[in-house]
């Protein structure tokens, strides 16, 4: 008798969960982080490049990145892109290095980004409930096609389940934490 595979489920669930904490990871909080500027693309020998390709992205303190250009040539293009990237900094060029200093959060802006966090959190949820939605479709094929018996159904759809908590907990959690970093002075 053939096991319904949950590892296919879980290794999804997983997806979902790292995806959410790659988008909250470039959400702002008052202290910089060089995962901020990872969303930035450079138009640079003619196509679209992310920053971290056409130089160094540092955190000397905690309210400035630095990002030092390799190329000369490109410092107008980076300083441009990080301007134009909607992330609200204003980057200074300085020599072969562009200095981007992270102002404070108003408290508006607090708010908003606290918003989208839930936003990318319900995302997240969905998507994991997506996942939970086709397991347990998995499971009652696999009853009616006669391989495993209704007990045996029973059984995994309460594993199903277990994993679907587990993962909304683990989003609930880095929600709660990212939350904490965004209202905080």
């Amino acid at each position: 008798m053939a096991e319904p595979d949950i590892s296919d489920i879980k290794r999804r669930m997983d997806g979902a969960l790292e995806a959410f904490k790659k988008e909250l990871s470039g959400l702002r909080t008052g202290r910089a982080s060089a995962s901020l500027l990872e969303p930035v693309t450079v138009e640079a020998y003619g196509s679209k490049m992310h920053l971290k390709e056409v130089g160094t992205v540092s955190v000397p303190e905690p309210r400035l990145i630095t990002v030092q250009v390799w190329d000369r040539g490109m410092m107008k293009a980076v300083e441009k892109a990080i301007r134009d990237s909607g992330l609200g900094l204003n980057p200074q060029a300085e020599g072969q290095t562009i200095r981007v200093p992270i102002p404070d959060l108003t408290q508006e802006r607090r708010q908003e980004l606290a918003k989208v966090a839930h936003k990318y959190a319900e995302g997240a949820r969905v998507a994991v409930r997506n996942v939970r939605r086709d397991g347990m479709d998995m499971l009652k094929k696999a009853e009616k096609n006669g391989d495993i018996t209704q007990d045996e159904h029973k059984g995994w759809q309460d594993k199903v389940q277990a994993i679907t908590d587990q993962h909304i907990k683990m989003i609930d959690d880095a929600l709660a934490q990212k939350e904490k970093e965004i209202t905080q002075v």
